[in-house]
């Protein structure tokens, strides 16, 4: 049991629990273990996924691996049928290297490194993205059977972190492109772009639908056979941000009905990020060390935290994705009373900093402190710094919903001495499930490399 938090387990409870009561449990049974980690809810991710076909059926969404890159993830969505945004080889690599079609990966980078574009034609990727001329010749070098999807530019000053200062090409920049493409021989399939990573109106989304619908004719004017709308990504994802969510879905339905009726001619997808991962992960860091301060000018006692996660590690999302992590505590640390107090990540570093100033109730060396909303852009940005660990996923589901999706999680079997064994093992589990009456069934040897399931009433 000591090494549930090992390979990627998936802890199956026997019934449904919140993050946080899961990282209490856990942190009961594991009163020795204090390095950070993640509750890594998948029902929430399942229950995302359903809510996306309900409010917007015609889109397909394609998740962005960039956003989190964790391979169960990735299992289960490819299980629940997404396609999937690849930036590039890396990514394209690690989502087919879980089983994954080549027709199921658009390749959304406009500006993509050469050998990545060869090694995109090797395996079979054909659907990429495009938004200056330069790319279209490399491109027509490289891999002249690409399905190329031109990204125009948006309106993205409503959202979190905005790309149009970076990718996109106007309007007129977007009918020369086409134009270009007819002259040297090159598919053009459809166009996409990208209202910026967190985008909270629904305005950005119609305009941007108006405007390719524009360049879209044009297209089709020029000869191309436009079949693809690629709506890219800035879906919000955070828990509290589902009516915002609501919003965008409405504005896009209508805004398509409009301009792309649905008439099978036209395949709707888009590149959600945040939106499926961003509510599954719960942090949980420890209190490491406290520093009391008496502020000079008004006597009062200041506190500074010390936990052993920081801005190198899941907290790099403060300064890549303008992120302000909020903290909350179990019951026994919740008071009325409040100081304020700042929060510090485990490293050298004086930048190391959560929180310069924030009023939260007086802690002790080794409280949990937890931290909602942390699965977009935090993991897969993260290193260890000062050789120090950051989160490490524990992921959890209740069996009844397990039940539904554990194929997901089939390992790819290799050939060994124990074969036999494992073969058993994995006709009736395949997620590191093992309960204790299956324990004998494992090699003595081979007890360390899988983990017990954490089941509670």
């Amino acid at each position: 049991m000591h090494h549930l938090l090992y390979n990627n387990a998936i802890i199956v409870t026997k019934a449904q629990y919140k993050a946080e009561e899961f990282i209490q449990k856990k942190i009961e049974l594991f009163k020795d273990q204090d390095e950070p980690f993640y509750a890594v809810d998948l029902e929430d991710i399942c229950n995302k996924h359903i809510r996306w076909l309900t409010l917007m059926p015609r889109v397909t969404p394609h998740y962005a691996v960039k956003c989190n890159d964790d391979t169960n993830i990735i299992k289960l969505l490819a299980y629940l049928g997404t396609g999937f945004d690849c930036a590039s080889k890396g990514e394209i690599e690690k989502v087919m290297n879980v089983g994954v079609s080549a027709d199921r990966i658009i390749y959304a980078n406009p500006c993509k490194q050469s050998s990545y574009i060869r090694y995109a034609q090797e395996v079979g990727v054909e659907t990429m993205t495009f938004d200056n001329e330069q790319e279209l010749l490399k491109i027509k070098q490289i891999h002249p059977n690409a399905k190329l999807v031109l990204r125009i530019v948006t309106e993205d000053s409503d959202a979190v972190c905005r790309f149009s200062m970076k990718f996109g090409a106007d309007m007129n920049t977007a009918r020369r492109l086409i134009e270009k493409a007819r002259e040297i021989n090159l598919e053009i399939v459809g166009v996409s772009f990208h209202c910026g990573s967190g985008q909270m109106t629904s305005k950005a989304f119609v305009d941007a639908i108006t405007n390719a619908r524009t360049i879209m004719d044009y297209g089709i004017k020029l000869g191309f056979n436009m079949n693809l709308l690629d709506l890219g990504g800035g879906f919000p994802g955070n828990t509290g941000t589902e009516d915002y969510f609501a919003e965008i879905a409405t504005a896009v339905n209508r805004a398509l009905e409009e301009y792309f009726p649905d008439d099978g001619s036209i395949r709707i997808i888009a590149e959600p990020g945040r939106y499926y991962v961003a509510s599954a992960y719960t942090l949980a860091t420890n209190v490491i060390a406290i520093r009391e301060m008496i502020n000079p000018e008004t006597g009062d006692m200041n506190y500074m935290y010390y936990i052993n996660d920081g801005v190198y590690g899941s907290f790099n999302c403060v300064f890549y994705d303008h992120y302000v992590p909020q903290p909350s505590f179990f019951a026994n640390n919740e008071s009325n009373e409040k100081f304020t107090s700042s929060i510090w990540g485990p490293t050298c570093d004086g930048l190391d900093c959560i929180h310069s100033s924030i009023k939260i109730p007086k802690l002790n060396v080794g409280d949990w402190i937890l931290w909602k909303n942390m699965g977009a852009y935090t993991i897969s940005a993260a290193v260890q710094f000062n050789g120090l660990p950051f989160g490490t996923p524990l992921y959890f589901m209740s069996k009844q919903f397990w039940y539904t999706v554990k194929s997901a999680f089939q390992p790819r079997r290799k050939k060994s001495q124990f074969d036999a064994q494992l073969h058993r093992l994995n006709s009736n589990d395949c997620s590191n499930e093992i309960e204790d009456d299956m324990l004998p069934w494992l090699p003595e040897d081979l007890i360390e490399d899988f983990i017990p399931v954490l089941t509670s009433q």
